[in-house]
């Protein structure tokens, strides 16, 4: 079993990545050499002109390495899990009805989306949720007999939600957006923790910069967590404060629209679903992880 040092030394690393502020990698190795020749790491490059003998000037402008490095500190900053690092809305398989339905709202979504940060904030962005036509929790709680057939009719796991949201952040983060992805269960149980760490509330300000300033925030399987007081709470906190300054919040879920409400409260539920408008959708389908 690890140690409690090594637990909060990885809930600290996490809430660090989640901050939107991950230290520079050249200081936090210790690196001598520049990681760009041209510009010396200043990310600035300048021409000297002469235009007589007596007069000249200097023309500073931006290193051609300034948004490269940008980019890739973006996409780390965005915590996107390993396993979907090669996502593409390219290479989304289109098996079903459903599925073409799913890119083509994505792909909508992101075609309507703000042209930059400046646009976002004046303007901001509706939210986007692809969920379930008949939640996880109401199936579990149907009679043993018809659970089965239930959860085969209005399968909504293994459908693409998380696909398409991956896919979709990686073009955001091209566009320059800063965006957050974060998995339910494990931001749930970091933030609990991290509220009963003896630390002044650093770690958990930390885990809270990232959700609640994140130009677009994509919650994957949101309503999965065991649902309890404090996680509710914490729900209403996030949802509510993205919901005034109208930044978007992209999730997907397999409960529907009452179980979800079940599971992160009512007053979050209605905020979340609330600002989605058209960009919401009850997906269904087979379960790609079987056919594999």
């Amino acid at each position: 079993m690890k140690k409690m040092d090594d637990i909060l030394a990885e809930l600290q690393e996490r809430a660090q990545k989640m901050s939107l502020q991950p230290p520079n990698e050249i200081e936090q190795l210790g690196a001598v050499e520049y990681e760009c020749d041209i510009c010396k790491d200043t990310l600035i490059v300048f021409s000297h002109y002469d235009e007589r003998p007596s007069v000249s000037y200097e023309v500073f402008k931006d290193c051609e390495c300034k948004e490269r490095k940008a980019w890739r500190k973006r996409f780390k900053s965005a915590a996107i899990p390993e396993e979907f690092t090669k996502v593409t809305l390219e290479n989304y398989k289109q098996e079903t009805e459903m599925q073409t339905l799913m890119l083509s709202m994505t792909e909508d979504y992101l075609t309507s989306f703000p042209a930059n940060k400046k646009e976002l904030q004046e303007k901001g962005m509706e939210n986007f949720g692809l969920i379930a036509t008949l939640g996880e929790q109401r199936i579990r709680s149907a009679e043993s007999e018809s659970r089965s057939a239930l959860k085969t009719q209005h399968n909504s796991f293994g459908v693409g939600k998380t696909h398409l949201h991956i896919a979709l952040s990686k073009r955001l983060i091209k566009l320059g957006f800063n965006v957050l992805i974060i998995s339910d269960v494990e931001f749930t149980d970091d933030a609990m923790a991290a509220k009963r760490m003896n630390d002044d509330g650093e770690t958990f300000s930390k885990l809270m910069h990232g959700v609640m300033n994140a130009d677009i925030l994509v919650w994957d399987d949101i309503g999965k967590a065991k649902p309890t007081e404090a996680k509710e709470m914490l729900y209403y906190n996030i949802i509510n404060e993205r919901y005034k300054k109208q930044m978007p919040i992209v999730f997907n879920s397999n409960e529907d629209r009452g179980t979800l409400a079940d599971r992160i409260g009512y007053a979050a539920q209605s905020r979340l679903i609330g600002r989605c408008g058209n960009y919401l959708m009850d997906a269904e389908g087979e379960d790609w992880r079987f056919k594999r």
